[in-house]
C-alpha cells in the first residue's frame, strides 16, 4: 500500500481517502473531511458510473481530480487510496470490509459495522489479519462534549452514576420498499440509530467505573415490529455489573427528540445534542447539582466526521482508535442482538434454515499459513484435525456459520455434538452450514448419543436417526456413547453399534465418559464376537488433574495409571475440558465464585501446573490457555482435544497452541513428572 505514513509509523501525515457508496452519509462525510487534518477526497466508487461521476464532480476542489469509479473493486485496486470510507446498506458491510482490508486500506465502516455479532468477529479477524485500521463509523465519539462527559462522571461531577436515558428516534414517511423498511436490508430502528444510545449508555456506565465501555448483564425490550417485518420502534432496559442502569429509545417511526442524560447521586447531566451536534453553532452540556445553580458548558462547533477521519491517521499503527475500540464495537454488535432477540426480530437471512453465505462470498479454503496438524482414528478413511471444535454454543445460524468458517479457514476439520445440545439446535445448525457450504465429505462429523437417562440400546438407534435428519446427512464419521450406563451388559451397546456401522450410518464408534474397565470389556467382547472395536475414547484429560467431574457420569483419565494404559495401547483420545473450563485463563487461589471451578480443579498441585504454564507461556509469547492446549497434543498417544470457544478471539488465542512444539522434558515438567524444564 502506498501511503505517506505507513503501518510501521505511528501517525499518518496524509490519508488519501476513497468513498464506497455515495449517498446521503458519504456526503457528510465528505463535506467534512476538508476540515481534516489529514486527510483528503482521491475517490468515489458506486455500482453505477454515472452516480460515482456527479459526487466526485460535487467535490471537486480544482486541486488533484477526484477519480471516479463504477465498482467497488476498482477503487481497491488503486494505489493512491489509503484508506475508505463504507457508506453502502448495513448488508453489504461486512464484505466490502473485508474486501477493502484485504486490498490493504485502512477502513471506516458506517454502523453498524455489521448486521449482528458474528460479522463484527469476522470483519475485526480480517482486519487484525491485516494489519490494518479498522473502525465503526461512530462519530458522535469523536465530539469534544463526549470527552468532556465522560470526565465530568470520571470526577463525580454528579455523584455516583445511577441511571442513564438515551434516545435517538425520528418519524419518517417511509414508503415500504424504502431501506429502512425492507428486513432484507436490515432495516429497523434498532440498527439504524439504536446504536448510538446504546454505545452511549455503555460509554457511560463504562466511565463511571473507570473503564472504557461496560456490556450489560441484563437486558429487557419491548418494541414495534412494522408490517414489513422491520422494528418501527423499540426501547430497552439495561443493568450493568456496577448497578447501574439504562433506558434506550429508537424508532424510524417515533417523534422524540434526541436525548442522552445521566442521572447521579447528587445531580444530573444533559447532552443536548448528542448524535448531530450543528457544525454552524455551539452545542452545550448542562450540569445541574442539587441546591446549586446550574452549569452550562459550551463547545464550539466541531466537525466530528473530519475528527473521525483524523483519529484513522493518529492510530493506523495500532489498528483501532480508543474512542470505538474493536471489543467495544464487539459489545454493542452483542447488545444490539440482545435487543433485537427480546422483541423478536430476526431477518429472514439470519433465519436457522437460511443460506448464509460466507463472509467473502467465496468457498472456504484453508489459510496457508494453517498449521493444523492431523491425525487418523480407526474406520475413518479421511485426516482428523488434531483440534475439534466443539458445537455445543452456537446459539444461531451466522454465529455457527462465523465459527466454523473461521475454524475451516485455520485447518480445522472436525466438528463434535451431541444430540442433546440445544435441545437439538446445534446439531441443526451445524447441519445446515455443512449443508450450505457443500462440504460433506470434507469434514468429520462427530456426534454423540444415548445420555443419561436414555443411554440403552433402543435409544442409540432412535437418536441416531433424529441425529442424522437434524444434520442432513446419511452417516456420523464418529459416534460417541455421551455416556455408558453399567446396568446395561456391554456387548448389548457393542451389538447394536456394530450394526449401525455395518448399515453404514457411522463410520467408527466409541465411549464418552466411559471408565478404562468397562472400554476393555466392549473390546474384549468385540473381538471375542466378531463385532467391531470401539475406536475412540472421550474422558476428560489436561494439563490440570481432576479432582472431581462437572458433571454427573463423567470420567476422568489423568492419573498415572490412565497414562500407562493411553500410551499402551495408542486408542484415540478425544479429551473434553483440556484447558480445564477456564482454570489457565482466569483461577486464582483467592478467586472462588466460580464453585465448579474450585470443586473440580482447586489444589496445590494444579496451582503449581498453572504457575508452571504462565512461565512458559510468558517464555513463549502465548496465552497460558495455548500452553494448556499444546501439552495435550504433544502426549506420547494420540490425542484430538476437543475445544468450545465462544468468539473468534477466543478460537485465535487457543489455537496459538498449534503453534507450539514442546519437548519431552517441558511436557514432564508441566504435568510435575519432572523437577526441571532442562
Amino acid at each position: 500500500m502506498n501511503v505517506h505514513g505507513n503501518l510501521g509509523d505511528k501517525k499518518m501525515d496524509h490519508v488519501r481517502w476513497g468513498i464506497i457508496g455515495p449517498g446521503n452519509i458519504a456526503h457528510r462525510f465528505a463535506e467534512q473531511l476538508t476540515n481534516s487534518c489529514t486527510g483528503t477526497l482521491t475517490a468515489v466508487a458506486s455500482r453505477t458510473i454515472g452516480r460515482a461521476e456527479e459526487f466526485a464532480a460535487e467535490f471537486e476542489t480544482g486541486e488533484a481530480p477526484i477519480r471516479a469509479y463504477g465498482s467497488y473493486a476498482e477503487l481497491y485496486a488503486d494505489p493512491t487510496v489509503d484508506a475508505v470510507y463504507i457508506a453502502t446498506v448495513h448488508t453489504e458491510h461486512v464484505r466490502l470490509a473485508i474486501q477493502a482490508v484485504e486490498a490493504g486500506k485502512h477502513v471506516i465502516c458506517e454502523k453498524p459495522l455489521a448486521v449482528n455479532h458474528a460479522g463484527v468477529m469476522t470483519l475485526v479477524e480480517a482486519a487484525r489479519r491485516a494489519g490494518v485500521y479498522l473502525a465503526e463509523g461512530f462519530m458522535y465519539r469523536f465530539h469534544p462534549q463526549v470527552d468532556r462527559l465522560v470526565q465530568l462522571i470520571a470526577d463525580g461531577a454528579v455523584g455516583d452514576v445511577q441511571h442513564v436515558d438515551s434516545a435517538f428516534s425520528f418519524a419518517a414517511d417511509l414508503p415500504d420498499d424504502s431501506r429502512l423498511k425492507n428486513p432484507n436490508l436490515a432495516g429497523g430502528g434498532i440498527l439504524d440509530v439504536g446504536g448510538y444510545p446504546l454505545s452511549a449508555a455503555r460509554l457511560v456506565a463504562g466511565a463511571a467505573t473507570g473503564a472504557p465501555f461496560a456490556d450489560p448483564t441484563e437486558l429487557t425490550a419491548k418494541g414495534t415490529i412494522g408490517h414489513t417485518g422491520v422494528d418501527e420502534w423499540a426501547s430497552a432496559s439495561l443493568e450493568f455489573a456496577s448497578g447501574i442502569t439504562a433506558h434506550v429509545t429508537c424508532g424510524i417511526g417515533l417523534h422524540e427528540p434526541s436525548s442522552l442524560v445521566v442521572y447521579g447521586s447528587a445531580g444530573r447531566i444533559t447532552v443536548r445534542s448528542p448524535w448531530l451536534p450543528s457544525v454552524d453553532a455551539p452545542s452545550s452540556i448542562d450540569v445541574e447539582r442539587v441546591g446549586e445553580s446550574p452549569q452550562r458548558i459550551d463547545f464550539e462547533p466541531a466537525f466530528s466526521y473530519a475528527r473521525q477521519a483524523d483519529a484513522l491517521a493518529e492510530f493506523a499503527d495500532a489498528g483501532q482508535s480508543p474512542r470505538m475500540s474493536w471489543a467495544d464495537s464487539l459489545g454493542n454488535a452483542r447488545a444490539l442482538d440482545r435487543w433485537r432477540a427480546a422483541i423478536g426480530l430476526e431477518y429472514p437471512f439470519e433465519a436457522a434454515t437460511a443460506n448464509v453465505p460466507t463472509a467473502r462470498y467465496r468457498p472456504l479454503t484453508r489459510r496457508d499459513d494453517s498449521s493444523m496438524p492431523y491425525g487418523t482414528i480407526a474406520g475413518i478413511e479421511k485426516p482428523v484435525s488434531r483440534l475439534v471444535l466443539g458445537c455445543d454454543n452456537q446459539q444461531t445460524l451466522a454465529h455457527a456459520s462465523a465459527m466454523f468458517d473461521d475454524f475451516v479457514e485455520r485447518g480445522g476439520n472436525a466438528f463434535d455434538t451431541a444430540y442433546i445440545y440445544g435441545g437439538g439446535l446445534m446439531e441443526r445448525l451445524l447441519g445446515q452450514w455443512v449443508a450450505n457450504r457443500g462440504i460433506r465429505d470434507d469434514v468429520v462429523v462427530i456426534g454423540k448419543g444415548a445420555h443419561t437417562p436414555h443411554c440403552d440400546p433402543e435409544s442409540i438407534v432412535r437418536q441416531l436417526g433424529e441425529t442424522l435428519d437434524r444434520l442432513q446427512t446419511d452417516h456420523l464419521d464418529l459416534y460417541l456413547m455421551h455416556r455408558d450406563n453399567t446396568a446395561i451388559p456391554v456387548g448389548e451397546f457393542v451389538d447394536v453399534l456394530d450394526e449401525e456401522a455395518r448399515a453404514g450410518r457411522i463410520r467408527a464408534f466409541g465411549g464418552s465418559n466411559w471408565s478404562i474397565a468397562r472400554f476393555e470389556e466392549a473390546q474384549a467382547y468385540a473381538k471375542a464376537n466378531g463385532k467391531r472395536a470401539f475406536s475412540a475414547l472421550s474422558d476428560h484429560f489436561g494439563l490440570a488433574h481432576a479432582l472431581d467431574v462437572p458433571w454427573a457420569g463423567c470420567e476422568h483419565v489423568t492419573e498415572p495409571e490412565d497414562r500407562e494404559w493411553l500410551e499402551r495401547t495408542e486408542i484415540a483420545l478425544l479429551p473434553w475440558s483440556s484447558q480445564a473450563r477456564g482454570f489457565f485463563a482466569r483461577a486464582d487461589r483467592d478467586d472462588t465464585s466460580d464453585a465448579e471451578l474450585v470443586r473440580c480443579y482447586y489444589d496445590d498441585a494444579n496451582f503449581e501446573r498453572l504457575a508452571r504454564a504462565r512461565s512458559l507461556s510468558a517464555e513463549l509469547g502465548v496465552a497460558p490457555t495455548a500452553v494448556a492446549l499444546a501439552y495435550v497434543l504433544a502426549q506420547s498417544f494420540p490425542t484430538f482435544p476437543l475445544f468450545g470457544p465462544r468468539s473468534i478471539e477466543e478460537t485465535r488465542t487457543s489455537m496459538a497452541g498449534l503453534d507450539i512444539s514442546l519437548t519431552e522434558q517441558q511436557v514432564r515438567w508441566l504435568d510435575l513428572r519432572a523437577d526441571s524444564v532442562s
